[in-house]
């Protein structure tokens, strides 16, 4: 059975208690993630390491309400989402979850601002109060005079930047951020670790990075890692 990984200086924000996770490939059934205990607390900016295959991304969708697990529960901002119907998962995601991705996901015909207000339409909020919120959420990532830009127009550093201020419009309780560095150089890699590290110390935002890069790794402020479906406190040897 693998130890909990835990830090008791805050209020939780992500309790994930007892998680498998397999998969059926023909008769065979593939165990990704088995009996893992984990916390992340508010506040925290965790880098959870692993090598590929290890799990990591799979653990960041169960966190994030994008697929449930095999076993377990997971809760996250006070609620236990592997047992919510998907209805109302929906819902929960777009209130408590920003999504940062390694290759942007952004829409190529639409521009900035556009990309940005996409998740504002599952609110309730009108036109007006969407755009202040986009508005606020590219000048945050340093892209306030861009807003009309598509994404072919701007670097990979910029569409990155573009897609964490997408993560952040919502005010999310959780900004999950998968291989956020993955497809840049390291200057620009450097510039949104840099982004990442203001909205944690500056703004409060729990944050969970999945990454294999020690350079990237070294920006938070707990790492751990997942290795044949375990986590650890401790690198594997």
């Amino acid at each position: 059975m693998s130890a909990a990984i835990t830090d008791t200086t805050a209020t939780a924000v992500v309790q994930a208690s007892h998680v498998s996770r397999s998969f059926q490939r023909g008769s065979e059934s593939i165990h990704v993630l088995e009996d893992l205990s984990l916390e992340v607390k508010a506040g925290e900016f965790l880098a959870l390491m692993g090598p590929s295959g290890s799990g990591k991304s799979t653990l960041l969708n169960l966190i994030g309400g994008l697929d449930r697990p095999t076993g377990g529960s997971i809760t996250v901002a006070g609620e236990r989402i592997d047992t919510l119907p998907e209805s109302r998962l929906t819902a929960w995601r777009a209130r408590h979850v920003g999504l940062v991705f390694q290759f942007y996901n952004l829409l190529p015909v639409l521009s900035a601002e556009r990309n940005v207000e996409l998740p504002l339409l599952l609110t309730q909020l009108n036109s007006a109060q969407r755009r202040k919120h986009v508005e606020t959420a590219l000048k945050i990532v340093g892209l306030g005079h861009r807003l009309k830009h598509t994404p072919r127009t701007l670097s990979g550093g910029e569409q990155q930047r573009v897609g964490i201020a997408r993560a952040i419009v919502t005010d999310p309780t959780l900004l999950l951020c998968d291989e956020p560095t993955g497809d840049l150089d390291r200057k620009s890699g450097d510039e949104v670790l840099d982004l990442l590290h203001a909205l944690n110390r500056e703004h409060g935002k729990t944050i969970i990075m999945v990454t294999h890069d020690p350079h990237a790794s070294a920006r938070a402020s707990r790492v751990v890692y997942l290795n044949k479906g375990r986590l650890s406190d401790q690198m594997p040897d």
